[in-house]
């Protein structure tokens, strides 16, 4: 019954968008080996035996929709993504349950997203509930490839590239919608491990007016080599900021658990002022905290200089990072000019209040709780 009603959500009136009643389904005669499910699995690395893609222009509109063997994309060296930047994604996983259904997470949300970031770059729309179809169907296709195995997931990647063949900023003429998938296993294959985090005011991930709020490349790759620099020095990440205010750490949202200066027990997450990405586990986080109604829960801008004058003053109860490939993540550490704060971690890797919800979320994910968020995949 959800699932039909998601459905509902995600469809709108487009004369040019593709149909999932068209897709055409090639199915592979070299099937891959699957990998061990070992501490072995690198992220990313070990696809799955098929993919979908759609190609749309615009003379002809969206053409059929196709599921296909895993291949390369074949693309003229002028094409747009290459020079411009037009591209964006998503990422989602798809779960096994413990008596064999295959189940996504809030995969509206993530297509939402996608529709909003495709239009930041002049992409062409689509009708969100038929690509969710598509990507049912392709998860269905390679079923095999979602362990049934707690912890391990089928990590599903929606790309959408400008491929306009010309060398010249212009809108798109061309584009090509994709998904790729690939097992892997926990974020954490040694254990549920906090991480150290470098705030440094010079350098900003995002700005107002600006894609923060959107899934593109370019708000991931300027970060990479200043992040492999604080690695040297036993940091794993930026806390990002924009004018003090902290925005994002890595490529999660912030959250802290801490006692306000009224005394309130509080929770508190940067707003989606257009500087940080509306995550989907974001926006789970909250609705579950709201729902248990033990703590304040703020969505507001707040300063570094906050957040260190909490540390010095010990009302920081814990802070962790949010986001899809961890679900959250512990902060032990946050360094800002020259000073170590150090974050509580009552249970030694992390805070009661993190463990619980990557406990109750994962819960969700792999079918043990019954939840309105839990999409169905199978067809039977």
């Amino acid at each position: 019954m959800w699932s039909n009603c998601l459905l509902k959500t995600l469809s709108r009136r487009h004369s040019t968008s593709f149909r999932a009643s068209d897709l055409a389904v090639h199915l592979t005669h070299t099937p891959k080996t699957m990998p061990h499910l070992d501490q072995s699995l690198i992220f990313g690395k070990n696809t799955t035996d098929h993919l979908f893609w759609v190609d749309w222009d615009f003379e002809k509109g969206w053409h059929t929709p196709q599921i296909v063997p895993f291949q390369p994309l074949v693309l003229d060296p002028c094409s747009s993504c290459f020079h411009y930047g037009t591209e964006c994604l998503e990422g989602l996983k798809a779960y096994k349950t413990a008596t064999g259904k295959t189940l996504l997470f809030r995969p509206d949300l993530n297509i939402q997203r996608l529709r909003k970031s495709a239009r930041a770059l002049a992409l062409p729309d689509f009708d969100g509930a038929e690509l969710l179809q598509c990507i049912r169907k392709l998860v269905d296709v390679d079923k095999k490839w979602v362990p049934d195995k707690k912890g391990y997931s089928m990590y599903i990647r929606p790309t959408m590239i400008g491929t306009h063949q010309q060398l010249g900023v212009t809108k798109p003429g061309s584009a090509k919608l994709f998904v790729v998938s690939a097992l892997v296993g926990p974020y954490f294959p040694t254990g549920f491990n906090p991480v150290n985090l470098y705030c440094d005011e010079t350098r900003i991930r995002a700005w107002p007016g600006g894609v923060g709020d959107k899934k593109i490349g370019g708000n991931y790759g300027p970060g990479i080599a200043y992040t492999a620099e604080i690695n040297k020095l036993g940091y794993q990440q930026l806390l990002w900021l924009v004018k003090g205010n902290v925005t994002e750490v890595g490529t999660m949202n912030f959250f802290m658990l801490w006692k306000n200066k009224e005394g309130e027990t509080e929770l508190i997450t940067p707003p989606l002022d257009g500087t940080i990405l509306e995550g989907v586990t974001r926006d789970s986080i909250l609705e579950l905290t709201r729902e248990w109604n033990e703590f304040k829960v703020t969505e507001r801008a707040f300063s570094i200089h906050e957040l260190t004058q909490a540390a010095e003053e010990g009302r920081i109860i814990e802070a962790f990072g949010a986001g899809t490939a961890c679900i959250v993540c512990p902060v032990q550490k946050i360094f800002f000019k020259g000073v170590d704060y150090e974050i509580p971690m009552k249970l030694g890797k992390s805070g009661l209040l993190t463990k619980r919800l990557l406990d109750h979320i994962l819960s969700i994910q792999y079918g043990e709780i019954e939840h309105p968020w839990s999409y169905k995949v199978d067809y039977n």
